[in-house]
Order: C-alpha cells, then sequence, then structure tokens
C-alpha cells in the first residue's frame, strides 16, 4: 500500500503533518523540561495533589517505561507515567501529568466522550490491524465483500479518533485549569503548560487526519476496482 502513488497523493499529507506534530511535541517537551516549575512539585506529585483535590483517593499512580508514554487506565483506574513525567520537577512534566488526571476526572465524572470513545477501543483496534489487510486482500482478489469490509473496520477507527479529540482537548483544559486551581503553576507559568499541552494537541489532530484520508484512500480503491 505505501507504493502506491495514490496512496501517498491522498494520505501523504497527513503523514507529513503527524510527523512534523511529533517533531514538535517532542521539541515542546524538551524545552520545557529544562524550565523548572516555582511549586518544586514533581509529575507524580503533581497528579497526587489534583487527584486528592478531587477525591480520588482511590485512583493509583504508577511508573511506566518510555518516553512520553503517559496515559490514563480507566479498567484499572491508574494513571501511568513516564520516568521524565513521574520524576521531573519541570512545567513539561507537571503539564503531562496534570493532562493524565484530567481523563481520570473524565471518569470520574462521567463525561460522555470519554465513555464512548472507551467503548469503541476494542472495535478499533481490530479494525487498525485487520482492516488494511482485508482491503489489499480484496484488490488483489477482486473481491469487493473483502474491500467494504475492511472499510467497515476501518470506520470504526476514524470514529475513534474522532471522539478522541473533544476527550483530548477537555482533558488539558481541564488539566491547565486545576494546576492553577492548587496553585501548582503560577499565571506566568499557565502559558508555558499551555504550550506543551497544544503540541500535543496537534499529535492528536495530525491522527485523526491520518485516519480520515486513509478512508477516503480505501473508498477510491473500492471505486476503482468496481470501475
Amino acid at each position: 500500500m505505501i507504493f502506491d502513488p495514490m496512496y501517498l497523493i491522498v494520505v501523504g499529507p497527513a503523514i507529513l503533518l503527524a510527523l512534523w506534530a511529533q517533531g514538535m511535541v517532542k521539541s515542546a517537551f524538551g524545552k520545557m523540561s529544562r524550565v523548572a516549575v516555582r511549586s518544586g512539585v514533581t509529575g507524580a506529585q503533581a497528579a497526587a495533589q489534583i487527584l486528592q483535590r478531587h477525591g480520588l483517593n482511590h485512583v493509583g499512580i504508577e511508573l511506566a517505561q518510555g518516553m512520553l508514554s503517559d496515559h490514563y487506565d480507566p479498567r484499572h483506574k491508574v494513571l501511568r507515567l513516564s520516568p521524565d513525567v513521574y520524576h521531573g520537577r519541570s512545567i513539561a512534566a507537571v503539564g503531562v501529568a496534570a493532562h493524565e488526571a484530567g481523563h481520570a476526572l473524565q471518569d470520574d465524572s462521567g463525561y460522555a466522550p470519554l465513555k464512548l470513545r472507551n467503548g469503541i477501543v476494542p472495535l478499533a483496534s481490530v479494525g487498525s490491524n485487520l482492516s488494511w489487510v482485508l482491503v489489499m486482500l480484496g484488490l488483489f482478489m477482486s473481491f469487493s465483500g473483502l474491500i467494504w469490509a475492511g472499510i467497515i473496520l476501518f470506520s470504526a477507527v476514524v470514529v475513534f479518533q474522532l471522539i478522541n479529540l473533544p476527550v483530548e482537548f477537555n482533558a488539558s483544559r481541564r488539566a491547565r485549569e486545576v494546576l492553577m486551581q492548587t496553585g501548582i503553576v503560577s499565571g506566568q507559568e499557565d502559558a508555558a503548560v499551555g504550550k506543551v499541552l497544544n503540541a500535543a494537541a496537534m499529535t492528536y489532530v495530525a491522527a485523526t487526519l491520518t485516519a480520515v484520508l486513509t478512508l477516503i484512500y480505501y473508498l477510491l480503491r473500492a471505486q476503482g476496482s468496481r470501475n
């Protein structure tokens, strides 16, 4: 598929945007990792303060491996923070930790888009792994049924990405608000936190655009096979 000129024409721009967004978030995180937060707390301590403030003492905080591997696990009610975030005492560390704590706040409040996103994860995972196989087999065998089965599966990935956007933006908004409310960051530091979270948001935008354009590519290929 990656050698198909049509794929490069349709999806290529989104791939370039995704690469640019990944570079931007790494750059922003790296820069703000060198700026100490005035409150002196670590990312783990910031997350703990946020959770305690909202009565979420049942949500755990664990050390995860990998760079920017931070995430909230709604099934086990735990925040998993990468080493740089867990131990870091920087603007970047508390910003990312607060963002993940924001997901825990969403979960606790029954935030509808998060519940919908979590519900579609299994189907989106299958669609991401299997859809392209079905589409390519269908094209190779000239079997439209396989092509459309792949397209339907991949549509779940697109739906997941579209739902994920408001979930991530809302978590970042909650993060900035609660960091200010708790005094973990000052008004001047809030803008710096925003730079890190906004850079991260671009990766979600790029992922959504890539999924949408990939679906369009599949549809064009399906139409082409019919003709």
